[in-house]
């Protein structure tokens, strides 16, 4: 499983604030509490500030890479801000995401095109939301063969079938999974990825539904998700899941994630002792 950690978002009030006055500490607190998780990029979104997006996304990498040896994602559809935040970026970036939604396609399109970049191919258009599997799959292949005319290999995009909430309609729990079982099948060497937490808006108890509903996913083939790594459960719950679809060759994650969640404890343990 891809995991990319979602906290460094403008979106969410603290960063956004540490934003404001450059508070790199926090940023740095962030960055390395997600990386001890063990995720594959980190995501930073600088989105809310519309006229410094391109130097606060650079900012954000910059810091983020300066005490993690990670990647970024980086999380916009404004041209100018990712290739600002590229041309300080090291290593192997993510870009997040990309479209069917022409103004996006075309904008973005060039910047992933004969490069390296990992890309999240969002399945959106004009048309809007698709709510069916088949309306995923025909925006997914568009993306797919556009990628490829550009020279962006199969194994660098990942396809987001783009997961609605569950509570306007009963199908799209349903219609999701079938999307990421008909990707992963129909499209060899391509990879899935979605932002899980949508499922369950608007509903109690939203942790025990996103869980089960990664779990669900993953036995479909989903093999990439954006998400709070701090989330013990959800972290848990994707080793177990990834073991009994043997996923996990000699259950060596789950081992891991269960040495590693033990360990946590006892040491909280051990404080509250003292």
């Amino acid at each position: 499983m891809h995991i990319v950690g979602e906290l460094i978002n403008s979106s969410r009030r603290e960063v956004n604030e540490a934003i404001k006055v450059r508070n790199a500490g926090f940023i740095e607190d962030l960055a390395k509490r997600q990386a001890n998780c063990g995720v594959n990029h980190i995501d930073v979104n600088a989105g809310v500030f519309l006229q410094e997006e391109p130097a606060i996304l650079s900012w954000l990498v910059q810091t983020v890479q300066g005490v993690v040896d990670l990647p970024c994602t980086l999380d916009s559809p404004n041209p100018k801000a990712i290739e600002a935040a590229l041309a300080v970026h090291r290593g192997q970036a993510m870009i997040n995401s990309i479209s069917l939604e022409q103004e996006r396609y075309h904008a973005l399109l060039p910047i992933v095109a004969d490069s390296d970049l990992k890309v999240i191919a969002l399945c959106m258009s004009d048309g809007g939301m698709p709510s069916t599997a088949e309306e995923r799959l025909r925006i997914a292949e568009k993306l797919i063969d556009g990628l490829q005319q550009k020279n962006v290999p199969l194994y660098n995009i990942y396809v987001d079938p783009l997961v609605q909430p569950i509570c306007t309609n009963n199908d799209f729990g349903v219609e999701f999974l079938n999307a990421v079982e008909q990707v992963m099948s129909q499209f060899h060497g391509v990879h899935t990825m979605c932002g899980m937490s949508n499922i369950s808006f608007g509903l109690p108890n939203r942790k025990l539904l996103n869980q089960t509903f990664m779990a669900m996913a993953i036995t479909k083939g989903l093999d990439g998700a954006i998400l709070n790594p701090l989330d013990e459960g959800m972290m848990s719950t994707i080793r177990a899941a990834e073991v009994l679809a043997g996923r996990d060759e000699f259950c060596m994650k789950y081992t891991n994630q269960f040495r590693a969640s033990n360990h946590w404890a006892l040491n909280n343990y051990q404080l509250r002792d003292r």
